[in-house]
Order: C-alpha cells, then structure tokens, then sequence
C-alpha cells in the first residue's frame, strides 16, 4: 500500500524541510491525547493490510551515469582521507561526531538570499528524520521503506530502492552511512541493509533485532575499519533488549554483538558475544517483570585513534514504574564504551542515575579537544543536562542545565498529576510541558 504523501520534502539549497499537517492549538484533554494515539495507531495499522512482505524494488533512471570510479572510501578514520571536502558520508559526518561543516560558501552575509533550487516528494504519508548524507555529488536520503539517490542540483532521482515489509508503530528511518563504494541502512522489522552506491542494487541484509518484542533499527550506522556498527530500537515493549553489534561491511556477518541490559534465557543470540560483567544484580526486578530496556536510538560515537566505541543507551523500562525495577538498570541511560574490534566491555557513563521520565541518551556522544588540550566525551541526554568527561581519568569535569528543570524528584503516582521539566518529549500542539497523569505518561517523540 502506498498512500500519497501529504507533504513534500523540499530541499532548500542542500538542506531537507518536511511540512506536515500538524494540529495546532492546547490539546484540550486526555481524551483528545488518547484519540491522537488511536487514530496514528490505526493509521499505521492500516498501511500494513496489503504490503506484501519480503520484497525488494529498485527503480533506476536512465538518464543517470555512474562515476567513472568509485568515490574513495571515508570510513577509514575521522577526516575521511581521500574524499571531497564537501562530502557528509554518514549521519554526524564524521565517526567522532561533531557534524562540523568546513564549508564556508554559505555564510552571514548571503544566507538571506537562499531559495527554493528543486523539490522532491517522497510518496509517503510518514515523519522524515533521515539525516541526508553527500557524497560523490549525489544525495542520499531514506524513509520508513525507501532508500534514494539524488542529484542535488535538480533533486532528480539517480535510483530508489523501495522495501516492502510491515509497518511498524513509529514509521522511522534516521539514514544511511557510506563506505567503500556501498550505503548501510536498518529497517523497522529488525534488519540491516546494504546496498550497492551506483545503483541502489541490493547487496546483502542481516536481521539483528526481533520485531515481535517491539525491536527495530531506526538509528544509521557507522562503519570504520571494515565494520558497520548499530544496534535496535524499541526495547520500551515488553522482553525487548538493546543490543549492539559489529557486521562484516562486504557480506553483513556478524562480527560480535553486546548485550545493553542483562542477558536473560531464552534470548536470542546471533553473534559471539563480547566480554561483559553485567548481571540482573543491578536491576531487582519484581517476579514477573522481565529486564526491559537500553535499546539504540541514534548513532554510535568511534575514536579511531583507540578504537573505542561509544553507545547511546536508552531508557529501562516499564518506562515510567520505577518501582518494579529498583535497582541501578545498567546499562540504560549510560554511555557504554566497547573495544571495536571485540565488542568487549572497557567501561560506561552512567548519566541519569535512575531513570522514570524516559531521559535516556537519545544523542551520540561528541569526541573533541578543548583549546586547553583536554580530551573530552560531551553528550547531551534528554534530562536536560550537558555533560561533559575527561579522557584522560574518565573523571566528570561538568554537568551543565541547558534548559528549565522543575520537579524531576517528584514521584508519579496513580490519579496524581505532576507538572515537570524537561518532558520526556514534546510535540506541536502539547502547550503545557509537564502537565503529566500517571495513567497517561506521555505522548514522545525518540531522537
């Protein structure tokens, strides 16, 4: 089933904007809130009645010429050696992610005269998170179901490959990663996809998560040394768990993958398994209550110079019933930082200390050097803090308030309403932030 979009995706001198029909205006009530949900839960519901499953479409233009060569490699460590410097290879640009552009042709003094240079639709009634990627001039962009190839000057396709699969309950895709001459993507049923870069042909998929506990990849990834990094999503149902994982970039075998949360029996394996110290100890779940959480929501975070990885953790849940899991929750709402190559546990950040507001770390960490010198891990959870941890002694330098924070301590409980700051998310239309029933916890948004 295709339904017709009811939004472009405009592409702005090189940058994307999505308009959608939002509503406007206070939602008046709960009862408006828990209609919205029914009427996007039956929305996707109904996308999913006729798509066949397991089927691949490549469209390609005619017109469109390949490269004479294949565009050089940028993973091989963070400056991308050898590539355009107007090239943006993979989501944050570079594997330590500080997304800097050296680009100075738009600046101050002629940013005001932009104008709209092409359009191009995707087809598809959906949210559009992906973060376009630039190489070899051509732009690459993705959506629930599609993978595309643009050329920027006139946003005519190059080629599109179009996934056919169930949809899932938050129909997302935040993009793709390049290397080698080959794109990397995840899907919402629980795969990674790779493709060819000239022709959108496809290469190969391995399934790393699994879609009937809730679990999708809807993060890009990031490839360095030969290896595709990313995990899952959705570990907020019922049993599902974040795992991270290390695939061979040329066939998508599994090289290691990692736990996030206490591996439990029963749970499926699909790789060996990297070195780890955690146990259920940190949790103290009630009987009945399985260990729940730490799924990938974004992008992971490599220094090529150690070859460490670091991973954004999600949230533990029952997400807003701190009481059914007591103790620490490792390690969701923590950096966790991997030998590459291994998939061994070095070391982690546990940020927010106990978590019942959904505040996991939805933003890769950021690998910088300060004027001073100092090495640095800067991430910003959805708690509301910048933090920031020397290297050198992984000691905490700060944790700054970057915006309101009112009544975090105040505990939620049924039929008590409780105003607080930061929001778990917020969306268009939700006018009072915080203003929260505990039968009701929150309308969210990920990322």
């Amino acid at each position: 089933m295709r339904l017709k979009t009811w939004h472009n995706v405009l592409i702005i001198a090189g940058a994307l904007i999505a308009t959608a029909a939002i509503p406007t205006g206070a939602l008046a009530d709960d009862i408006t809130v828990k209609a919205s949900i029914m009427v996007a839960l039956m929305r996707n519901y109904l996308r999913t009645l006729d798509a066949p499953e397991g089927t691949t479409t490549t469209e390609s233009n005619p017109a469109y010429k390949e490269p004479a060569a294949a565009p050089p490699s940028p993973a091989a460590n963070v400056q991308a050696p050898g590539a355009s410097a107007g090239d943006w290879p993979s989501y944050n640009r570079t594997i330590t992610s500080e997304r800097f552009s050296p680009l100075s042709q738009i600046n101050t003094k002629n940013v005001g005269g932009l104008k709209v240079l092409c359009t191009y639709d995707t087809g598809e009634f959906a949210s559009f998170e992906s973060g376009l990627i630039m190489v070899n001039n051509a732009l690459i962009g993705s959506t629930e179901f599609e993978t595309f190839s643009l050329n920027p000057a006139t946003c005519a396709e190059n080629w599109r490959t179009i996934e056919n699969y169930p949809a899932f309950i938050i129909p997302v895709n935040r993009g793709v990663a390049y290397a080698d001459g080959m794109l990397f993507r995840g899907t919402e049923d629980g795969r990674v996809l790779a493709y060819d870069f000239n022709t959108g042909r496809h290469m190969w998929e391995t399934t790393i998560a699994e879609a009937s506990h809730g679990e999708s990849v809807p993060a890009a990834p990031i490839v360095w040394n030969g290896l595709v990094f990313v995990g899952n999503a959705g570990s907020d149902w019922k049993g599902g768990k974040g795992h991270v994982f290390a695939l061979d970039a040329k066939t998508g075998k599994i090289v290691w993958e990692f736990f996030l949360v206490p591996k439990s029996d029963g749970d499926a394996v699909r790789g060996p398994l990297g070195a780890s110290p955690l146990n259920a100890s940190t949790w103290k779940n009630d009987p009945g209550i399985p260990i729940t959480g730490g799924g990938t929501w974004t992008s992971y975070t490599l220094d090529p110079q150690t070859g460490l990885l670091y991973v954004p953790g999600g949230n533990p849940a029952p997400d807003f019933v701190i009481g059914v899991r007591e103790g620490e929750n490792l390690y969701t709402d923590s950096v966790v930082v991997l030998d590459a190559k291994t998939g061994d546990y070095k070391r982690h950040f546990k940020l927010v200390l106990k978590d019942w507001h959904d505040w996991d770390v939805s933003n890769p960490p950021i690998l910088i050097q300060t004027a001073g010198g100092k090495q640095l891990m800067v991430v910003a959870p959805k708690d509301g803090y910048l933090y920031g941890f020397d290297l050198t002694n992984n000691s905490q330098l700060y944790k700054v308030p970057v915006t309101q924070i009112e009544n975090v301590a105040e505990a939620f409980e049924p039929g008590k309403s409780v105003h607080f700051l930061p929001r778990c998310g917020r969306r268009r239309g939700m006018e009072q932030p915080g203003l929260l029933s505990a039968n009701e916890p929150c309308l969210h948004r990920r990322g």
